[in-house]
């Protein structure tokens, strides 16, 4: 693997710290210290602004704009849409003496920033210097509210250390914000108000239509001035300061998005913010500890080293895994289904907010064994975006339902042709996502109501895009793009064949079930769609007819004519020319047998238990040489495999690189903004890795594989309304049913029954 750790920050098991700022790190310190609740997310830029290397970004999930693109040939989109930034409701402006508080400008010392992730909060301080020799402390505390997702809390503080004096502050609410990409403002019409301590704003975007309610309450000493002007309204004081007596600031804010519009939407909004002002700051704040604190209860992963000379290695990798989990909970928890997971969250403007196949197919197993509602969720934004889909499969001259590569709304937004034409996996991932999630909860209602209908429609989508080939006389796709991305219009491609044939499968066997089991249901659902019994005889037959390439030692061939492509030695490249989309030309990337990231390996995580360890390992030691890791999702898929083939050293290493991959900059785009679904996979890396845990059997299965450094690992999963406890150590593993009824487990291969007293099963060499 020829990518490095960029070491920036101080290595903490419960937070994140920035000692001294660097200006050339800014960019990866305000990713790192993005926030969220799953309705806003900020990035961790400064409140005063003044960086002169700052993308000051605000967002609101599920707020988009459109462009409109050349009208090109049918099936490639006409128009797109993208994450935009939504009210800064941060501004803040400080002078002292003329001297307006700026980092890139002004004398500072002892600075330090805190993300805190027992508490859910940023905390920034430093001692700012004027050119006049005075001497102010200032403390900034920011938090998003996790129980009511519309408010925001930002809390300032100065402190005169050795001066008495006053100095002016102001704060803002702004929709004049800026797209980076794009380099302009999409928000329009903006209606102001500001009256007593209360500051009110409303914007509708310009081609989406939307509107949003952005709106604060400013509690501070002295007396207010407003000044209402385009998109900002902000309030002035003068502020008296006292030699060694802090004095504060604080600002209440309610960000509203209900797809609500127009006077509606502005006495939403004033009740909301009525609302906040019987709950101070405080009392948010206590309340929110109070949130973190049943979190980490249930879904902390703790590691302990096996000795002093691992600790250190270990305390990073304890670091990394809490902050993974950290950012998966602030980013979505189930509280819409409007919503999805964008590649980025809402940590930056990369990739344009979008989410892709990486919800269904990398982060659902996090929900789905942590919070099981949120997964359903999740699924249900598919099911109800289902006619954006069926409209993209109409537009490739197919039938049934073809879901998008990107999407904010369910609208296909990816306009390179290549992907979003050529790439099947959204499709699939659904399906595998219905399966999935009804074969771990068991819930056959969700599959009755919302996925028989899904996968009707992404079976017939399947069918209608599947074809003989004309050397084989078997079925494939053909003019396909698998998730490695750098090999396109290849044919037969093994993920693509291999999901599509498990699909088809799935989408026959269910709807069977259903007509005897529901037959009112399926009657109805056969009506609607216009099924018949040929159809799914047809899916059945494409499936069982399905090609899928591999050579005789059970490698399975990428694509066709993947075996005879030259040869790219991947630790030969310099680490300068990540990311390789930036340093090599386009077509350059596709004439190499280099990967980006799993393919065929992705099917044998995915289904693990539908192949032999032979298979596994012959696949993986083909595969991985081959492997850039230019993907995110790639290096934990690796170390789980690896985990499993006994391949520890390599398991461990990987597990470093996907756990840290952010925090350390690893593909140095960190500054972009996180890698929400990788930071998914991180989790998985535990559960699915170490731990064993391969939930595509009858019974969950446990093999567990402790690393040499780690002297314990414990974490929770929640499993069919039980909470299961495991603790992997040295000589066994224990498991624990701490709420529910007791489980039949299977570990090493063998049956087990773990209730509420601990059942130790004993290692394996």
């Amino acid at each position: 693997m020829a990518k490095t750790a960029d070491i920036y920050f101080r290595v903490d098991p419960w937070a994140v710290i920035e000692d001294g700022f660097e200006p050339a790190y800014s960019r990866v310190s305000e990713s790192v210290f993005s926030l969220a609740n799953e309705n806003t997310g900020v990035r961790g830029y400064f409140d005063e602004g003044g960086n002169t290397d700052s993308l000051r970004g605000a967002y609101l999930n599920g707020v988009y704009d459109i462009e409109k693109l050349p009208r090109s040939y049918k099936g490639i989109i006409d128009h797109t849409h993208f994450m935009i930034p939504a009210a800064d409701w941060l501004r803040t402006g400080i002078v002292l003496d003329g001297e307006r508080l700026d980092l890139s400008r002004v004398r500072f010392r002892g600075f330090r920033r805190k993300l805190d992730m027992r508490e859910g909060t940023l905390r920034r301080e430093f001692i700012w210097e004027t050119a006049s020799g005075k001497e102010l402390r200032l403390s900034f505390l920011r938090f998003l509210d996790m129980i009511r997702r519309e408010r925001a809390y930002q809390r300032i503080s100065m402190e005169a250390l050795n001066f008495s004096g006053e100095i002016s502050f102001s704060s803002s609410v702004s929709f004049d914000v800026t797209h980076e990409l794009y380099r302009q403002c999409f928000w329009q019409e903006t209606r102001t108000a500001a009256e007593g301590n209360r500051m009110m704003l409303q914007s509708r975007t310009a081609l989406s239509g939307q509107e949003v309610f952005a709106g604060a309450i400013l509690d501070l000493p002295g007396a207010v001035s407003f000044t209402e002007e385009g998109k900002t309204v902000s309030a002035n004081a003068l502020l008296r300061l006292e030699q060694g007596k802090p004095c504060t600031v604080e600002k209440r804010a309610v960000l509203l998005f209900s797809g609500s519009k127009g006077e509606e939407l502005w006495e939403q909004g004033g009740r909301a913010l009525t609302e906040s002002e019987k709950v101070s700051a405080e009392s948010a704040l206590q309340a929110q500890k109070a949130y973190w604190r049943d979190y980490w209860k249930i879904s902390d992963i703790r590691i302990e080293p096996s000795g002093a000379e691992t600790a250190e290695a270990v305390k990073a990798e304890q670091q990394g895994i809490r902050f993974c989990s950290f950012q998966l909970a602030q980013t979505y928890n189930g509280g819409s289904m409007r919503h999805n997971i964008g590649a980025k969250g809402m940590t930056g403007e990369a990739y344009n907010g979008h989410a892709f196949w990486d919800t269904e197919a990398c982060c659902l197993p996090f929900y789905l064994f942590t919070n099981p509602e949120a997964a359903k969720d999740l699924l249900l934004f598919r099911y109800n975006t289902l006619p954006q889909a069926l409209e993209r499969a109409k537009m490739l001259d197919c039938r049934g339902a073809c879901y998008p590569v990107a999407t904010l709304n369910g609208d296909e937004a990816c306009s390179l042709w290549q992907h979003a034409s050529l790439q099947m996996q959204p499709s699939t991932a659904v399906a595998y996502g219905i399966w999935h999630y009804v074969h771990v909860t068991g819930d056959k209602a969700f599959l009755w109501q919302y996925g028989a209908e899904m996968l009707l429609q992404i079976a017939r989508f399947l069918a209608s895009r599947a074809a003989r080939g004309g050397r084989t006389g078997k079925y494939g796709f053909f003019g396909v793009m698998g998730p490695d991305e750098f090999h396109m219009m290849v044919d037969n491609n093994a993920y693509t064949n291999y999901m599509g044939m498990r699909t088809l499968a799935y989408a026959a066997e269910t709807l069977e079930q259903m007509r005897r089991e529901q037959p009112e249901a399926w009657s109805a659902l056969a009506e609607k769609t216009a099924l018949n019994q040929e159809e799914t005889d047809t899916w059945k037959t494409i499936a069982a007819e399905m090609y899928i390439p591999g050579g005789a030692d059970g490698v399975m061939e990428q694509h066709d004519g993947f075996f005879n492509l030259p040869h790219t030695e991947i630790n030969s490249i310099p680490v300068s020319e990540f990311p390789l989309y930036e340093h090599w030309s386009y077509d350059r990337i596709y004439r190499t047998d280099m990967i980006k990231q799993p393919d065929v390996l992705m099917i044998l995580y995915l289904y693990n238990s539908s192949f032999s360890r032979d298979v596994k390992r012959a696949n993986y030691d083909f595969y991985e040489p081959k492997t850039i890791h230019e993907s995110s999702l790639s290096p934990a898929i690796h170390s789980i495999l690896a985990a499993e083939l006994d391949k520890m050293e390599e398991a461990v290493r990987f597990f470093g690189f996907a756990t840290r991959l952010d925090l350390d900059n690893y593909n140095r785009n960190t500054r972009e903004g996180l890698h929400l679904t990788s930071i998914a996979m991180a989790w998985a890396n535990i559960v699915y890795g170490f731990a064993g845990l391969r939930s595509d059997g009858e019974l969950l299965r446990f093999a567990p594989r402790l690393p040499e450094r780690w002297k314990q690992l414990e974490f929770s999963v929640t499993y069919r309304n039980r909470v299961l406890r495991i603790r992997m150590e040295r000589n066994g593993t224990v498991f624990r049913v701490a709420e529910g009824e007791p489980l039949s487990l299977c570990v090493y291969g063998k049956e087990y029954l773990s209730g509420a007293e601990e059942l130790f099963v004993p290692g394996i060499d």
